[in-house]
């Protein structure tokens, strides 16, 4: 029978993203996520987690709004380089304009005089024209100076609003990044607390899967498939969750060398930004995926490589997706007892130590 493993629909998994949080939101450590919560504090607490994940979210939009805002004042300084660079010449243009309309106005050249002095009408009119084309000329280049200089005014007006939004996006997006990390180093002391109050009964669980490891033994996975049994060489630790762009190019790396020629592969980059974006040791998912399927290789719903639920998807990148977000919110940051015994109940020994065995290998 297959368990349903709805993020926060299991009464377990409720309380044991409430004892997360609790970490989080307060420090504390070494409490067992077993213990029973009161469904009140549980409600509260998982609300907190939603709102860490929405400060998750909130840097991603605020960062893409600065690099936005930044393109527009790269292009709004580009302008006024430009403008800039063309106004010593438009302004000698409009002074040499200038100077010849004052002749023209000074000139005293009257209707009257351009009459007499024509030798006949179509002459008169090709004179008026030429005048009216000098004037007109030199009056643009004087116009064409004021709208430049009109321009670079509004420009820089707008350059200097442009700057204080920036300032503001760069503000808000620094604040929902130290959120983001404080959340993750929060999560991974929790994790290292909870490790260490399990760390009997893990040792005892990887001592005995080492000795069916030995005999060449296998376990049936939540999938309901075979698996051999694995055991790391030592207790497992978490690893740090990525934390920035670097730290995703080098997860992305090592899980794409980790999946090479499985179904999976190429999708490391996948499994690092879900990493970033909720939080989680980024091995735990594809270790995971390794046991229950053998990396994608036998699914028992489309793109289902970890016996998860009844649930099926229509691409790789969407079911690691929603599969790191349900660890996230369902079994903690990185893999543990509790988690193992809530994930492949009947087998729960074999399953955390031939993940953990997983982890080690990427």
């Amino acid at each position: 029978m297959t368990i349903d493993k709805t993020a926060m629909g299991h009464p377990l998994g409720k309380a044991a993203t409430a004892l997360l949080v609790l970490a989080m939101a307060y420090g504390i450590a070494g409490i067992a996520p077993r213990v029973a919560l009161a469904d009140e504090v549980s409600d509260r607490l998982a609300a907190t987690a939603q709102r860490v994940s929405e400060a998750s979210q909130a840097y991603d939009q605020a960062q893409a709004a600065l690099n936005d805002v930044n393109q527009r004042i790269a292009d709004n300084q580009a302008r006024i380089d430009e403008i800039e660079a063309d106004l010593p010449e438009q302004r000698q243009q409009a002074a040499d304009s200038m100077v010849a309309l004052y002749k023209i106005s000074r000139s005293g050249t009257s209707l009257v005089d351009l009459m007499l002095s024509s030798e006949d009408f179509n002459s008169l009119v090709a004179t008026m024209q030429y005048l009216n084309v000098i004037t007109s000329r030199n009056n643009d280049e004087v116009q064409k100076l004021l709208d430049m200089e009109d321009e670079l005014e509004a420009t820089r007006d707008e350059l200097a609003s442009e700057k204080d939004e920036a300032e503001a996006a760069q503000k808000d997006a620094q604040q929902a990044l130290d959120e983001a990390n404080a959340a993750r180093a929060a999560a991974e002391a929790a994790a290292q607390a909870q490790a260490q109050a399990e760390a009997a009964e893990a040792a005892e669980a990887i001592s005995e899967a080492q000795a069916a490891a030995d005999q060449g033994q296998t376990f049936t996975t939540e999938s309901g498939e075979t698996a051999q049994v694995a055991a790391p060489a030592e207790q497992p630790t978490p690893a740090p969750a990525p934390a920035a762009t670097s730290d995703v190019d080098q997860w992305a790396a090592r899980i794409d060398a980790y999946l090479a020629g499985s179904p999976m592969a190429g999708h490391g980059r996948t499994f690092a930004e879900a990493a970033l974006r909720y939080g989680v040791d980024p091995r735990f998912s594809p270790a995971i995926a390794t046991i229950e399927s053998g990396k994608g290789a036998i699914c028992f719903r489309p793109y289902n490589a970890w016996g998860w639920g009844n649930s099926s998807w229509g691409s790789w990148d969407e079911a690691i997706n929603a599969h790191v977000a349900g660890l996230a919110s369902g079994y903690g940051y990185t893999v543990s007892v509790w988690g193992a015994k809530k994930y492949c109940p009947p087998n729960w020994q074999f399953w955390y130590s031939s993940v953990s065995a997983q982890m080690a290998a990427i």
